[in-house]
């Protein structure tokens, strides 16, 4: 769950397919041996401030934190061969005597910097965060890592499929031409863009720190990423907290295909709270009404793209702005969408309209290559985990069958994109344990990671427990939406090691 509000939708839920196994890592056995020199590299901590203008480095300036960069190799096959950077920040603890060693951070994505996310994270623990060093790390070809850039004009891989098969085609040499980007300006780090590698890295950063175990708090993305590291290194994984849960039998190239439900029960909670605030956004008085307005929107912008500002939005990108709207669950995020469909609406009616802050910053990330690096790496990963179908047809028919129950969202969620166009993954996705022990945490309206996928993997996980938050459709839920119940219940768990006696229900 990338912190960017332009990032809130395409911080997709991602987990593993759990079909075969993996070969033995390289370094998974402790002591001397090819990884030698990263585990016992000795780090340099300095400023995290980069500049005047890094907003970021000052935030953990004032928390007292410090940077450093830590090296790995990018080929774990080939250790002696090239490096790459991971950039880390560390707050240390501040209560010695009760030390619970690294509390490794991951914000979600994939693609997502969380260098940055120590501050936050801290204030959450409240008097816990005492206890352990809080490490804030970019996975490699994200944020101050090494970077991975395709020099997209988008930072996002997402389209809708449009109305027709001219759209669709469209859509499909749009993928191609992303895929061949990546090819042209990043072919030689490709192979090596993978969950699996990000997960070895963090044992570099756990054994470059002296630590002997790592515990973690990983979001949406970030909490599969936490169930590939146990399932490699599980004893060095300390206590691990996973919100927005990821299913690993779910997670692929097709990242939207099983979040269409809970994506359309969001839109209609939004449209719900929107119809209650119709003096405000004058988008209708009841649900209906406000969806009605919504559908308005799609039909403008398959007709014609709706000109808004220095940007021009078309029926490919319409639905990947509202699934935008969708993951968090509270008055601002959803003022700030109603605003943007207040706008949509006024454009397709014809009228000239300068875009909210809140619309503007969407555009400029999905039609600009601003963000260019965010969404090359992010499909690097994606694509680097599982290969997906080749046969345009294959996304055709679902995308047809999707149209005729949602025709707004259903042709992005089934459609496809440029892993079909990539090569084959180098390595079989992870098979995930089945005995790991981990808190977590999921609301049951969660439109990124649907609370399904979070029961199934408690059910797979007996020594597991899970913390819900009822009736909420956010995601992503500690330190993020304001409940006391699950705060205090992920911070015994932290501060403690001891899970809760039985699964947890707080009211949102």
């Amino acid at each position: 769950m990338a912190r960017s509000a332009r990032r809130a939708a395409l911080a997709l839920a991602a987990g593993v397919l759990a079909a075969g196994a993996l070969p033995a890592p390289a370094g998974a056995a402790p002591g001397p041996g090819p990884l030698a020199r990263y585990h016992q590299q000795r780090l340099i901590w300095k400023s995290c401030v980069l500049g005047p203008d890094d907003t970021t480095g000052r935030k953990l300036e004032q928390a007292g934190a410090r940077c450093a960069d830590v090296t790995v190799p990018l080929d774990y096959a080939r250790p002696g061969g090239r490096t790459l950077t991971v950039a880390i920040s560390r707050i240390r603890a501040t209560d010695p005597g009760r030390r619970a060693g690294p509390l490794l951070l991951n914000g979600g994505g994939p693609g997502g910097p969380s260098l940055g996310d120590g501050p936050g994270v801290r204030e959450t623990m409240g008097d816990v965060a005492a206890r352990y060093d809080l490490v804030g790390v970019d996975p490699r070809f994200t944020g101050r890592s090494t970077p991975l850039d395709c020099h997209w004009p988008t930072g996002s891989a997402w389209r809708g499929a449009g109305g027709d098969r001219a759209g669709f085609d469209r859509v499909a040499a749009f993928s191609r031409d992303l895929a061949e980007r990546c090819r042209t300006h990043a072919g030689d780090v490709l192979p090596h863009a993978t969950t699996l590698n990000t997960a070895r890295d963090m044992d570099v950063v756990r054994a470059a720190l002296g630590a002997r175990r790592i515990s973690y708090l990983g979001y949406s993305y970030g909490s599969y990423l936490g169930q590939v590291y146990a399932s490699l290194f599980p004893v060095r994984t300390g206590r691990m907290v996973l919100d927005g849960v990821l299913d690993p039998d779910r997670y692929g190239a097709r990242l939207w295909r099983h979040t269409l439900p809970a994506n359309r029960r969001a839109l209609e909670g939004w449209a719900s709270w929107t119809a209650a605030r119709d003096a405000a956004y004058g988008l209708g008085r009841t649900r209906g009404e406000v969806l009605a307005a919504l559908e308005r929107i799609r039909v403008a912008a398959g007709r014609s793209p709706l000109r808004l500002g220095a940007h021009r939005l078309d029926e490919h990108v319409l639905p990947v702005v509202v699934l935008n709207g969708l993951s968090q669950h509270n008055d601002t995020a959803y003022g700030d969408f109603a605003q943007g469909v207040r706008d949509m609406l006024r454009t397709a009616e014809g009228r000239r309209v300068t875009p909210s802050p809140g619309l503007a910053e969407v555009l400029a990330f999905l039609l600009t290559g601003a963000d260019s690096a965010y969404g090359s790496a992010q499909t690097a990963i994606v694509c680097g985990d599982s290969a997906a179908p080749r046969d345009p047809e294959v996304y055709w028919r679902d995308v047809q069958r999707a149209r005729s129950g949602d025709p707004l969202l259903g042709p992005v969620a089934q459609n496809l994109n440029p892993c079909a166009y990539w090569d084959g993954p180098r390595e079989r996705p992870a098979r995930i344990r089945g005995d790991l022990a981990a808190l977590l945490v999921n609301a049951t309206g969660d439109p990124r990671t649907p609370y399904d996928g979070a029961e199934a993997v408690r059910a797979r996980w007996p020594s597991s427990r899970l913390v819900t938050l009822d009736g909420a459709d956010q995601h992503g839920v500690y330190g993020v939406h304001d409940s006391a119940c699950v705060r205090d219940a992920v911070n015994a768990y932290l501060a403690t090691g001891r899970l809760p006696g039985r699964d947890v229900t707080c009211p949102a």
